[in-house]
């Protein structure tokens, strides 16, 4: 009779499994998909792969859309584990409607700007968008898109969103108004600051919009119902909070939150 001798490694690990009754390595590895708002469109990408060089069991995978859009999926059963909105009224909803969901927490605070890839926008003010010269002005969905809702807001503050309300054409989230614009659909973006500073756009010149005009963009995370089992979700969630995602979101044109804000605030 033949005996076959295994490493002496192998062997120990074989007899740890069969002993303790572990599973294999492989199994140890995670995945969480995320759903995030459209402003957050590279910025996420970089925070994930920060996220996934930390952890490098863990995958993430990203889902980008107008934050109401993705809120109306995720309570129709959509197969998220995570939820970045760009507002706290979202991820209340969820709270509220979803149990599970985990309580909303403030990640980041947005900015808007206009912006145009034919028109030079230094020093310009929204009351300066009834000129003739900007005959598109586009902006987010209001009805489901938290940088549209503001924009409108701070139109409405200035008294020149009844002027151009024939103007303006809507994009589904602020990723498509940005593009609109680039692709010259549109005159003239009122987009998101993390928007006007990446590749593509960051060569043209933008101007700030005073965010006294509107409601702050408070944008808020919560992990759902579906995802609070789900590991690695909680651990990418936790990492949002992280000196490294935040320096990514600073870079970026966020503004990070005053210690001890509340998503209700």
């Amino acid at each position: 009779m033949m005996f076959f001798k295994l490493p002496t490694v192998r062997l120990r690990l074989i007899l740890l499994l069969v002993l303790t009754g572990l599973p294999s390595a492989w199994s140890w590895a995670e995945s969480a998909t995320v759903a995030a708002a459209s402003s957050l469109r590279p910025t996420l990408d970089r925070i994930a792969e920060a996220y996934m060089e930390a952890n490098p069991e863990d995958s993430i995978t990203i889902i980008y859309g107008a934050s109401g859009r993705l809120t109306a999926q995720i309570l129709n059963g959509a197969p998220f584990d995570a939820f970045l909105s760009a507002d706290t009224a979202y991820p209340a909803a969820l709270f509220e409607q979803a149990p599970g969901t985990s309580e909303p927490v403030i990640y980041a605070l947005g900015r808007l700007v206009l912006w145009s890839a034919n028109h030079d926008v230094t020093g310009l003010a929204l009351t300066d968008l009834t000129q003739d010269r900007f005959r598109r002005i586009a902006i987010a969905q209001p009805a489901i898109a938290p940088y549209g809702q503001r924009a409108r807001e701070a139109l409405e503050a200035q008294g020149v969103w009844s002027k151009i309300e024939s103007r303006i054409v809507y994009g589904e989230n602020i990723s498509q108004v940005a593009q609109m614009s680039a692709t010259g659909a549109a005159d003239l973006a009122i987009t998101a600051l993390s928007l006007a500073m990446q590749d593509g756009l960051a060569e043209r010149p933008y101007a700030l919009i005073d965010d006294m005009l509107h409601e702050p963009l408070a944008q808020s995370v919560v992990v759902t119902a579906r995802g609070q089992d789900n590991n690695a979700a909680r651990r990418f969630v936790e990492f949002m909070r992280h000196a490294v995602a935040a320096d990514i979101l600073v870079r970026a044109g966020f503004q990070m939150p005053v210690p001890g804000m509340a998503a209700g605030s």
